[in-house]
């Protein structure tokens, strides 16, 4: 997936989940911060961070901000919109492990949730359920940042699906530079990591997605089971 007009900028401060305040060259500016989560590591005062400059001209903001420089990491993307985005193209790319899609439906609803996507090839009928992953430490992945009832509910349904005869997937887009795998974060939020745990003894398969990072870009490089 591909930004349209991107522009760079210093952080300031965040004084809520939604915004953040950010220097243009010598100008403070309120922008819209793409990712609801704490993301305390990544949005440090003085980080580099970069801005998708809206097209609406009436919207109160007019920025989105979607990625920032980690030290000693590099380039982050924190749209939480980007990972089903990235994943979408990756998916109609054909990839080796579901070369044989004949359909492709997102936002599937199954159950009392809407799974990310919906595909089929041949005789496999498949859910996939997507999460954007921001968090490292010491060169290794952890998810999430922040506790989520959404994402158990989303463990939750996968398992009961796979009991069924789905073939289930939960898949991490890492999001950043240099990390391949991704564990639960138990100390964050341990009933998340249980989750994943009982939906994954109930035959839910994990994919890691390590993307390319770019200031205008970003692209699922890899496929990893």
């Amino acid at each position: 997936m591909k930004y349209k007009n991107t522009e760079p900028a210093i952080f300031i401060e965040r004084p809520n989940r939604f915004i953040a305040n950010v220097d243009i060259n010598g100008k403070t500016e309120t922008v819209h911060v793409k990712n609801t989560g704490r993301c305390r590591e990544l949005l440090v005062p003085g980080s580099k961070v970069i801005l998708e400059k809206s097209d609406n001209p009436d919207r109160k903001t007019k920025y989105d901000l979607v990625a920032v420089y980690k030290e000693n990491l590099g380039l982050v993307n924190i749209d939480s919109q980007a990972p089903n985005k990235v994943v979408k193209e990756w998916l109609e790319s054909k990839p080796e492990i579901f070369a044989d899609i004949t359909l492709l439906k997102p936002e599937y609803t199954y159950g009392k949730s809407r799974v990310d996507f919906y595909l089929e090839c041949g005789d496999r009928k498949i859910l996939i359920e997507v999460k954007g992953c921001t968090l490292e430490i010491d060169g290794t992945g952890y998810f999430p940042d922040a506790p989520t009832e959404r994402g158990i509910k989303h463990l939750n349904e996968l398992a009961e699906a796979s009991k069924l005869g789905y073939e289930c997937y939960i898949a991490f887009a890492i999001t950043m530079p240099g990390v391949t795998k991704v564990f639960p974060n138990y100390k964050t939020h341990k009933e998340f990591g249980d989750a994943l745990d009982y939906a994954v003894k109930q035959g839910v398969k994990v994919l890691y997605l390590p993307c390319e990072v770019k200031e205008n870009s970003l692209e699922v490089m890899s496929c990893i089971l």
